[in-house]
Parts: C-alpha cells; sequence; structure tokens
C-alpha cells in the first residue's frame, strides 16, 4: 500500500503497519534496512537537524536514551543520507565514474558549518560519508564551465573583497573613490574567481540532479523525510 508522498505502508489485515524489510524501493528495488541502521551505528550524530558528524561523543553505551520522536527523526534522516549515497552509486555506474573505496569512519571528518548552511543537512552528511556523492559532485563541478563574462562580473560588482591588506587597515571604501592600488588585480584573483563560481555551479548541477533522482524512490513506514508533514513528529531544518 502506498501513501500520497512516496511513502510505502504494509497493512495486515485490521492492523498495524508492519515493519519492512527495506527502508525504500527505487525504481522498484528495495534498500536494505541493515544500510540504515549499519550507518546509524557507525556515524554517530549530534541530532537530526544539523547534519555534523562527531567523534567526540561518549559511547552508545553511556548515552542518554533518546525520546522516541527524537530517534524516528534520526532513522529518518540517516534514510535520506544512505538513499542519496545510493542514488549517487547508480548515477556513478551509468556514467562510468569509479568510485573509491570507502575510507574508515575514523578518518572521517565532522562536515563544515559552512556546508551544513550552504548544502543542507542531509546532502552535507551523504558528502562526508559517500565517498559515490563526493565522485559525482567533483564530476559535475568539471563539467561547468563559466564564462569569462560572467568571472569579470563577479570580480567588478564584489570589489570589496579584493581589496589589499592596506586598504582594509586604511578603512577604504572600493565603491567610491578608490584607487587603482586598493583592490587586487583581476589577473591575480580570476583563477580563484573562476573555481568558485564553478563549484557553485556544480553544486546548483547537483541539486538539480538529487531532485530528479529522488522522484523515483518511495519510502517504507518509519523512513519518510524528516520534513514530510503526512508524520506527527516532522520537521524542516537547513
Amino acid at each position: 500500500m502506498e501513501r500520497p508522498g512516496g511513502v510505502h505502508e504494509d497493512h495486515p489485515p485490521g492492523g498495524d503497519p508492519v515493519t519492512p524489510e527495506h527502508a525504500a524501493l527505487i525504481d522498484g528495488e528495495p534498500l536494505p534496512r541493515d544500510r540504515v541502521d549499519s550507518f546509524l551505528e557507525r556515524r554517530p550524530f549530534r541530532g537530526a537537524g544539523n547534519g555534523a558528524t562527531s567523534h567526540n561523543e561518549p559511547s552508545p553505551a553511556r548515552r542518554q536514551p533518546e525520546a522516541p520522536s527524537v530517534a524516528r527523526q534520526r532513522r529518518r534522516w540517516a534514510t535520506q543520507v544512505v538513499v542519496t549515497d545510493e542514488l549517487a552509486r547508480r548515477a556513478c555506474t551509468d556514467r562510468g565514474l569509479k568510485v573509491p573505496e570507502e575510507v574508515s569512519p575514523a578518518s572521517v571528518l565532522a562536515v563544515a558549518e559552512t556546508d551544513v548552511a550552504d548544502l543542507g543537512s542531509i546532502v552535507a552528511a551523504a558528502l562526508a560519508h559517500s565517498p559515490a556523492v563526493r565522485t559525482l559532485l567533483a564530476a559535475l563541478e568539471a563539467e561547468q564551465t563559466v564564462p569569462e563574462t560572467a568571472v569579470r562580473d563577479y570580480y567588478d560588482r564584489n570589489r570589496d573583497r579584493f581589496l589589499t591588506p592596506d586598504a582594509l587597515r586604511r578603512g577604504v571604501d572600493p565603491f567610491d573613490k578608490a584607487a587603482p592600488g586598493d583592490t587586487l588585480p583581476y589577473d591575480e584573483v580570476r583563477d580563484g574567481i573562476a573555481r568558485e563560481l564553478r563549484k557553485a555551479a556544480g553544486r546548483q548541477a547537483f541539486f538539480g540532479w538529487l531532485d530528479r533522482a529522488r522522484g523515483a524512490v518511495t519510502y517504507s513506514h518509519g523512513h519518510e523525510h524528516p520534513g514530510d508533514p503526512s508524520h506527527p513528529d516532522h520537521e524542516h531544518r537547513h
């Protein structure tokens, strides 16, 4: 049985939902719940909403019991990360991209707060967890072409970002009679601007791909998106 919003439930006659063996169906193929369970065991989190990993948390035996609503949201949030990993694996296969072996959990650094803000907690955590996601994002970034006019326009509109250290100390206003020597020359910063614009375009392409790929996903009961308003303790954070 499928509810609106792509959520799949199994109901016995006249009974409560049965816990399915899969967390989701992707193009009709089951994504085992074991993958979500394994992810939760290997990747402790500060909370389902912030997406940052932590290697300084107490061991599971020392943690305080979670409220049921928190545990449900953690599972739903973790399901999104695992689904994103699986979708990226399939996309890499389709593109002929070689995905490196997973690194050990201890060597995966916490997700930078700036990445959580820019990417959203689910995608930021997927980047930290999944070599396939990193590989796909890198490929999408490499495919982007940034016109020279866009680079120059960014430089002209953001002169405040390219003040020299001396101009910063003097409090120069780059948009009000700044001397030519108060800003870094375009040729010195051009490559850095192009990299940032290519990175931003790659992320935009990644989000476009992910939105389309999620259309093939049907979630099982208890694994809905944490922001899905169809369940009572939903929340939507970035």
